[in-house]
């Protein structure tokens, strides 16, 4: 004899409930693709005679001297050695902006020179979110420019491009971007441990962010 008998048959009936199947929602990307391919980079004006401008070719002098300068190097991991890397460079950045990969401006005196950097990498339009990347020559350090740069360049990302979230991460030895971050708006998250290699070993970062609505 079977000690464990078949369970009977459930047979519904009319008045069994039965649940429907449950399709999972479909979250839109916060950025269409395409969106950004289709913009001509723009020219974004700064207080003080100077704007952001696409980079040219005839900046490659101010490319090739940036990766000379041993604080860029050390916090940006810049290596530009040559003519040939600058120009290899600046063409890139203009391939990644149609890549919508990131978007990388020339902190510049109007129709003058570059004199440093500032921009958008690892851009997610699906997930709505980029992160800060600059840097500045030497002779233009001091007056606050980073600081108005990072501004403007948020208020494109949030107001023109439409992303959520916006990341600015430094070395915990960097104080320097940390006062940028704090005086552009940018709430400090939190500590991330040894979370970027540098030459002289790895470093825990600061996580500081701004998102729609804090502007």
């Amino acid at each position: 004899m079977n000690p464990h008998p078949p369970l009977p048959a459930v047979v519904p009936t009319a008045d069994s409930a039965v649940t429907p199947a449950v399709t999972p929602a479909v979250i839109p990307a916060v950025v269409p693709a395409g969106r950004m391919a289709r913009m001509d980079q723009p020219v974004l004006g700064l207080p003080h005679g100077l704007e952001l401008r696409p980079w040219r070719p005839s900046d490659a002098d101010v490319l090739l001297a940036a990766g000379q300068d041993p604080e860029i190097r050390r916090w940006n991991r810049l290596l530009v050695d040559t003519p040939q890397d600058a120009h290899r460079r600046i063409a890139r950045m203009h391939e990644r902006w149609q890549a919508e990969l990131s978007a990388v401006w020339a902190i510049a005196r109007r129709e003058g020179e570059a004199l440093g950097l500032i921009g958008w990498g690892d851009i997610d339009l699906t997930g709505g979110s980029a992160e800060i990347l600059y840097w500045i020559l030497p002779a233009a350090r001091g007056g606050g420019v980073m600081v108005e740069a990072t501004k403007r360049v948020s208020e494109w990302a949030l107001n023109d491009l439409g992303l959520h979230r916006l990341r600015l991460c430094h070395s915990v030895a960097n104080p320097a971007s940390c006062r940028v971050a704090v005086k552009a708006g940018y709430s400090f998250e939190g500590t991330m441990r040894s979370a970027l290699l540098h030459a002289d070993g790895w470093h825990d970062e600061h996580l500081h962010a701004l998102v729609q609505g804090d502007l």
